[in-house]
Parts: C-alpha cells; sequence; structure tokens
C-alpha cells in the first residue's frame, strides 16, 4: 500500500470515528438519540469521498430525511412486511432521485424504521438533527486535516 493511501485510509477511518463519537456523546448528553445504523455508511462517503456527489450536504440531509419520512409514513400505515418493506425502500430511491438528494446510505433508513417501528419524532432524533451534525463533522474534520475541500464547490 502506498503512502499517500495509507495516509487516506486512516485520516478517512479517523473521519469517521470522530463523526460517530461526536454522535454518540451528544445524544447522551441531550438525552435524545443522534444515532442510527445507516450513519455509519454515511461516514464512509463523507470522510473517505467527500468530493463526490453522494457525499453532498442536500444528499446527505435530504437523502436521509426524505427516506426516513417514506420509512414514518409506511410505518404509520401498515406493519412491516417483505412487500411494505420493498415498496417503501423502492418508494425512497424515487422520490431521492426526483428530489436529487441521492445518498445510498439513506436507503437503509426505511428498513430501520419499519423494523423498529419508528415514530414521526425519529425525522428529527436522529434523522435530520444527526445527519445535520454530522455533516458538520465532517465540514469542520475537512478544513481542519486539510485533505479534501468539503462540501465540493460548484461552479
Amino acid at each position: 500500500m502506498r503512502s499517500k493511501q495509507l495516509k487516506h485510509s486512516l485520516i478517512s477511518g479517523a473521519g469517521g470515528a470522530i463523526g460517530i463519537f461526536i454522535l454518540s456523546v451528544f445524544s447522551i448528553g441531550m438525552g435524545s438519540p443522534l444515532l442510527m445504523a445507516p450513519f455509519g455508511a454515511s461516514c464512509v462517503l463523507l470522510f473517505s469521498v467527500p468530493e463526490s456527489p453522494l457525499s453532498q450536504p442536500k444528499n446527505v440531509i435530504g437523502g436521509h430525511f426524505i427516506s426516513a419520512l417514506v420509512g414514518v409514513v409506511f410505518a404509520a400505515l401498515w406493519p412491516a412486511s417483505p412487500f411494505v418493506l420493498s415498496f417503501a425502500v423502492g418508494s425512497a430511491i424515487i422520490l431521492m432521485v426526483i428530489f436529487k438528494v441521492i445518498h445510498p446510505p439513506a436507503g437503509a433508513d426505511p428498513i430501520v424504521i419499519l423494523m423498529g417501528a419508528k415514530g414521526f419524532s425519529f425525522l428529527l432524533f436522529p434523522v435530520l438533527s444527526g445527519s445535520i451534525l454530522l455533516v458538520f463533522i465532517a465540514y469542520v474534520f475537512h478544513r481542519y486535516t486539510a485533505q479534501n475541500t468539503y462540501p465540493k464547490t460548484i461552479s
């Protein structure tokens, strides 16, 4: 492994670890959850390929919000079943594409919500608050490490 690749790997891993650590600490301090499993996958994008369109703030926040909204709506209407789970994920993908906020980790949100029978409050804690904080952490992290410009500036 080349030294540059090793350095990038270590910095990416450190960013993901720091992001999840901060969300965990804030969750405890606030007494409200700011974490959900798909945020681990979001960290892969945010800290290893921050220049990707899929890693940009509108995609991370918007993708998680739309997908979670689909999940809570489906959970409010139907119990989890193979059909409901698959239709919810498909609907989340359709809406992320329509609204141009594609974020692959968000595709798991409806599954997490339906399997855990989460309600509308899940949209605020952890989805919206956690994804906003995670994007902010990535912003600060990339500014501090000077490895990448994040978010990507669009010209």
